[in-house]
């Protein structure tokens, strides 16, 4: 099914699975033309291109913002699985999420490339990627089986979760060091799972730290991915009847 998401997703085009490249190479090229040119954010970032630190952000986020929109949407789109035939819906966020995984899997091997060709090749702290992938992974999903049976039954909810995102996108320190930030603002952060998720790819593919030497943010994201997946399945399990009537 994941395979069958993907297909549909860039099939009737031209270029195909290109796509899933081309499409976020554009916006990264984008964004670093805006903050670089623009904003004038240059130079090194602990020892590496702000070009780099920058991408090292957005491609995690590339999935994230799919999730929070098309996974919200999931059941909408396959409506057709709900309605016409006996099948399990709660998987239908699973293999949504699996799909884009793929996509962004692909993007962190281009990463890595790109640290390779500008002179940093892969550190031991490399293995905690595929740690905090799938961190992301399970984030995400709980956040499907939540958000999507809810978006079924009203698509206010939708447009509600999409009007957030490029606002979640701006403040979760995807363009700028979440780390330097104090006070109050610094706490909430630390709050924000996507900033954890984030500024964890960015340890791992520069070299900065373990996930356990911040004990702390860790158990505060892991209490936050207990509490998202609590409620997965508390709205799969009170809406999953309605669900097929609304549809």
């Amino acid at each position: 099914m994941a395979k069958n998401d993907l297909v549909k997703t860039y099939s009737g085009s031209a270029l195909g699975w290109a796509w899933a490249v081309i499409r976020p190479v554009v916006t990264i090229l984008i964004y670093w033309f805006a903050m670089s040119v623009g904003f004038k954010k240059n130079g090194l970032v602990y020892g590496h291109p702000y070009f780099l630190w920058l991408i090292t952000g957005l491609v995690p986020w590339f999935y994230m913002s799919d999730m929070l929109t098309q996974g919200t949407d999931c059941m909408r789109k396959y409506r057709y699985l709900i309605t016409k035939m006996r099948y399990p819906v709660s998987t239908i966020p699973t293999f949504v999420s699996m799909s884009k995984m793929v996509v962004s899997l692909i993007l962190m091997v281009v990463v890595a490339a790109l640290y390779w060709i500008m002179g940093f090749a892969p550190n031991v702290y490399y293995v905690q990627i595929l740690f905090f992938i799938l961190l992301t992974f399970l984030f995400f999903t709980s956040w499907a089986l939540f958000a999507a049976p809810i978006s079924a039954i009203s698509q206010d909810f939708s447009n509600l979760v999409r009007s957030f995102v490029f606002a979640v996108l701006w403040c979760s320190g995807i363009f700028w060091d979440a780390t330097e930030v104090g006070g109050v603002i610094g706490t909430i952060l630390r709050f924000n799972p996507v900033t954890y998720l984030v500024t964890g790819f960015r340890a791992s593919f520069m070299g900065q730290y373990w996930f356990f030497e911040r004990p702390q943010d860790f158990g505060i994201f892991m209490a936050e991915l207990l509490l998202m997946f609590l409620l997965g399945l508390w709205s799969y399990k009170k809406l999953r009847r309605e669900i097929p009537d609304v549809l």
